[in-house]
């Protein structure tokens, strides 16, 4: 007997294991791009909140490039915000310059809110 046989009606071909026909299916090949911390967390936010999004795009053969556009725009939007931020706060080299610890202070709470700004426009949405 065969161990693979071929199904006309829907065109797929069937492997026999047992009393069973399994079908012979793949995934869709995928080109691999590099996915960075912010593509990661949203993954992960994709696997725990929003499974189904997440399996549509896993056998669709989408996820990964999905994923590094995500990683691409919070990597845009990051540093853009920083700057815009730090020029409303009025945060220049001059203060750098007075008072270092006023102005790590500083730009560490602008990074914090420029983090939690991308994370809730693009990461957890």
């Amino acid at each position: 007997m065969d161990k693979y046989i071929y199904n006309e009606k829907n065109g797929l071909w069937y492997e026999v294991q047992g009393d069973y026909d399994l079908p012979c299916l793949k995934l869709p090949e995928e080109r691999t791009a590099y996915i960075g911390v912010w593509g990661q967390r949203h993954l992960r936010y994709l696997k725990q909140y929003h499974r189904v999004c997440y399996y549509i795009l896993l056998t669709s053969g989408k996820l990964n490039s999905y994923l590094a556009d995500i990683d691409r725009q919070a990597e845009e939007m990051f540093p853009r915000l920083v700057k815009e931020l730090a020029e409303k706060e009025g945060v220049t080299e001059a203060i750098k310059a007075e008072n270092q610890m006023l102005w790590v202070q500083k730009m560490n709470d602008i990074r914090n809110a420029a983090m939690e700004i991308v994370s809730s426009e693009l990461i957890y949405c």
